[in-house]
């Protein structure tokens, strides 16, 4: 996927290094944007082998709005357990604020908001809306979070085609992003999501989009300590390795409906991968990257 690897590419040729709550030194830059047109193939990373198990099962997790960590317990993912409470709740969790946003009901008192719902409303009776927008910063949460939402907020918006027929696009704010680890996922996550609500509201998918606020490329410190945590290598390893052609998705038809998300969690992780079929997913042998918590 060439996108990605001019992004790992503008990191290390224009970042900057930069410190961060870590403790581990990134190259750091500015407002990288770039877009992906997904009836060219599915986004998931060619030049690394990426977990799809992972990818269908944290997104579904961030659909179904759940904030506990016992159904991704349940598939063996275990992206949030560093930021789980002792409950194994996480706070910050994006779905919870996607599908239960924290408002007042204009009186004062407090009332929560759907407003995945509110999206999936709105494309089937008012597609052209350009208020199709997802936030999960909540600043209540996360000005005072340990790992407050990266993936700030999200904007469906309708576009026709060359024949004049809709296709349905997504953008992606990113207040902050790992190139190397978070990024295949971000990519591949939210292109997921936008074939599922594009078959939940019957249109085809169109180009998802992404700007990238603070993008970082974690790397040892000027002396050379923590080079554990140094992606820099891995990435040039990357970016010797051509592309490969991108696979194609296939959604179950049993996948309707919002509702139809939680559900397919409840299932053993074979069955719900069925659910999401990816053909012709060949990568380039996997590459470690140490994780900055």
């Amino acid at each position: 996927m060439q996108q990605y690897l001019d992004v790992v590419r503008t990191v290390l040729e224009r970042g900057t290094r930069k410190p961060n709550r870590t403790g581990v030194d990134t190259l750091s830059t500015f407002n990288v944007n770039y877009s992906i047109d997904l009836n060219e193939g599915f986004p998931l990373l060619t030049t690394k082998s990426v977990s799809w198990k992972n990818i269908v099962v944290e997104n579904l997790w961030f659909l179904s709005g759940e904030k506990h960590i016992g159904l991704l317990k349940k598939h063996g993912c275990k992206f949030w357990d560093p930021w789980a409470d002792e409950k194994g709740f996480v706070p910050s969790a994006y779905g919870s604020f996607w599908r239960s946003f924290p408002v007042h009901d204009g009186q004062g008192q407090p009332a929560h908001n759907d407003q995945v719902r509110f999206v999936l409303d709105e494309l089937r009776k008012n597609p052209m809306s350009r208020r199709l927008v997802v936030s999960a910063w909540a600043p209540g949460n996360a000005q005072t979070s340990k790992l407050p939402p990266c993936h700030a907020f999200f904007v469906f918006n309708v576009q026709m085609d060359a024949a004049g027929k809709p296709r349905l696009c997504l953008h992606l704010t990113q207040r902050s992003c790992d190139v190397a680890l978070g990024l295949p996922y971000n990519i591949a996550g939210y292109a997921l999501i936008l074939h599922m609500m594009a078959r939940f509201a019957d249109m085809p998918v169109g180009t998802f989009a992404h700007t990238l606020i603070d993008a970082h490329i974690y790397t040892a410190k000027a002396d050379g300590s923590m080079a554990e945590y140094d992606h820099v290598p891995g990435l040039r390893q990357q970016l010797e390795r051509a592309p490969k052609r991108l696979p194609t998705l296939t959604l179950s038809p049993q996948l309707r409906d919002l509702d139809d998300v939680k559900p397919l969690l409840e299932e053993d992780t074979e069955s719900l991968v069925k659910h999401f079929v990816l053909d012709g997913y060949e990568p380039h042998p996997a590459i470690n990257f140490k994780v900055a918590v």
